[in-house]
């Protein structure tokens, strides 16, 4: 999930080039589709509203977990160990031996994620204030971590772990009482598997093909006899332009720009084992890791997934109370899902709720980061919360999870420090809704734009106590100063007597860590609260509820 840069907008031009010729509820594999209001077009899912719950919520911790963190060397390593010269390659020979003989269908045969105790973990993030739950249901890598109809050989239940990953978190959510909801990013191991069908170009295998093209025939003898590598890999096609281009998948992820796009018979074996993910567990939200929806424009199936997913929720609650996100949206496509912006956030108050998501670490699990002491403080996530909330946005927080299936004790303090501010200022985040401006100060002025997927997070400079941010519930005014502010002394200007946002007369504000009423004077420039001499527990970001 690295930068896209190259990726447009505008995808919704290329429909007409690269639409299926399958429209509507038609099949390969016969998954009936939910049927109801919402059809399989941009115009009819344009009914859609984000349910209440999800509004309110506010806080999510995601488990972005697989096989991919089985050799603990961060993100896209089964793309990168086909890479030749790159870091995962290296550390792929090292560990492992060379891509012809020890793949990645290897590296899952290893993945027996033997300390997973999905119970203790989701507790865990509830307890530091999430208040719903994601799990990875699968990768760019095509293994299904659920007993998966339509991936009957490679998913977790019967190669690696041998456990329906997915069932063993929706059971830990639903106990804990959080919404659970599943991250599918399979489309894209079309293209995204292509580095596994090169060689090396140099040294004493240079020209011996990687696993990639393996057929079942191939395999006697061997642990995986009997399985077809190309059910996991998907390589039975010509590759995509530029392959050996590092950026290519990145400029390709709208499978255009010289991808190699995927057949039907892909494309409706994608929407089968997603419907079928969805029939089998329920779950309350998904997240798509693509532009707009999974193989659009190329396919209609993503279209077809979420007017099932839809119809199934408004015939079982009376209204719609599933989530889809999808990235880098249109205007129109913005209506019809959740907005989710990849490691950033917007920089104004958006008109309909969004997400960010984003990660302590790297997203598959990483021990050069936990070695280095390179994952995200509390502090930094906190101020990212406040932040987003006070733009009508969600954050999404995948907290890394080893191979194993545990977390690291780095880790486990950051989850527990997130949860101490949590617990004195969540109300001043849970249920809220935007007020007139977002906030002020010096921070916003230095902040990133925001293009195409996002990645602009950690770009302005640091918060300081002149830094406001503003949500409002209840009739109340919640105004979070980013910092404690050394000589006693918040000047919040978007409430002086003046200033066109201030239009009631102000008669409490509390600290909402500690309850203590604070003294306060309103002057014409700005409203002045006086802070205590003692600083409350996390005190790096200072919600105080104005009446």
């Amino acid at each position: 999930m690295e930068r896209r840069n190259a990726l447009k907008l505008g995808i919704s031009a290329l429909a007409g080039l690269y639409l299926s010729p399958m429209l509507g509820y038609s099949k390969i594999l016969n998954t009936p589709a939910f049927k109801g209001p919402f059809e399989p077009t941009w115009d009819s899912l344009e009914k859609y509203q984000v349910p209440d719950w999800f509004r309110d919520a506010k806080f999510g911790m995601w488990a972005h977990w697989g096989p991919q963190c089985e050799p603990e060397a961060g993100d896209w390593y089964g793309r990168g160990m086909y890479e030749e010269g790159s870091r995962q390659y290296k550390y792929h020979l090292e560990k492992y031996g060379h891509p012809s003989k020890f793949g990645f269908k290897d590296v899952i045969n290893v993945w027996k994620a033997d300390k997973w105790n999905p119970e203790e973990l989701v507790n865990l993030y509830k307890d530091s204030g999430a208040k719903y739950f994601m799990a990875m249901a699968n990768h760019h890598d095509n293994l299904d971590l659920y007993d998966s109809k339509y991936q009957p050989q490679w998913n977790s239940t019967k190669v690696g772990p041998k456990k329906d990953i997915i069932a063993g978190w929706e059971k830990a959510a639903r106990k804990a009482g959080l919404p659970f909801a599943v991250s599918v990013h399979a489309a894209h191991a079309w293209n995204w598997f292509d580095t596994a069908q090169g060689a090396d170009k140099n040294g004493p295998l240079a020209g011996v093909p990687y696993d990639g093209k393996l057929t079942k025939a191939d395999g006697k003898g061997t642990w995986w006899e009997g399985l077809d590598p190309q059910d996991l890999y998907a390589q039975n096609h010509p590759l995509s332009v530029k392959t050996s281009d590092r950026a290519s998948v990145h400029s390709q992820w709208d499978w255009a720009d010289g991808a190699s796009v995927p057949s039907s018979a892909y494309c409706e074996k994608f929407h089968d084992r997603t419907i079928d993910l969805i029939e089998k567990y329920n779950p309350d939200m998904i997240y798509f890791d693509d532009t707009a929806l999974p193989l659009w424009p190329v396919s209609d199936a993503g279209l077809r997934i979420a007017a099932h997913m839809y119809n199934k929720s408004l015939q079982k609650n009376k209204t719609v109370q599933t989530v889809i996100t999808g990235k880098i949206l249109t205007e129109q496509q913005r209506k019809t899902m959740v907005w989710d912006i990849e490691k950033g956030q917007s920089n104004n108050i958006e008109p309909l709720p969004w997400q960010t998501d984003t990660c302590i670490g790297n997203w598959h699990y990483d021990r050069g980061v936990y070695n280095n002491k390179r994952y995200k403080s509390a502090k930094t996530v906190i101020h990212t919360l406040v932040d987003v909330v006070s733009k009508n946005g969600n954050l999404m927080l995948n907290i890394p999870v080893r191979g194993d299936g545990s977390i690291d004790e780095l880790e486990r303090e950051i989850v527990k420090e997130i949860g101490v501010w949590m617990k004195l200022n969540s109300k001043s985040i849970y249920g809220t809704r935007p007020w007139k401006v977002f906030g002020e100060g010096p921070q916003q002025a230095s902040a990133g734009a925001l293009t195409a997927q996002g990645f602009n997070e950690g770009k302005g400079k640091p918060y300081t106590a002149e830094d406001i941010r503003f949500a409002q519930k209840d009739n109340k005014l919640y105004a979070t100063v980013m910092a404690w502010p050394e000589n006693g002394v918040a000047a919040i200007k978007s409430l002086g007597k003046s200033n066109p946002n201030h239009t009631e007369k102000i008669r409490q504000i509390k600290l909402v860590s500690t309850g203590e009423k604070l003294k306060f004077k309103q002057t014409e420039q700005a409203l002045e609260v006086y802070f205590p001499s003692q600083k409350p527990e996390a005190s790096y970001a200072n919600a105080l509820e104005i009446v």
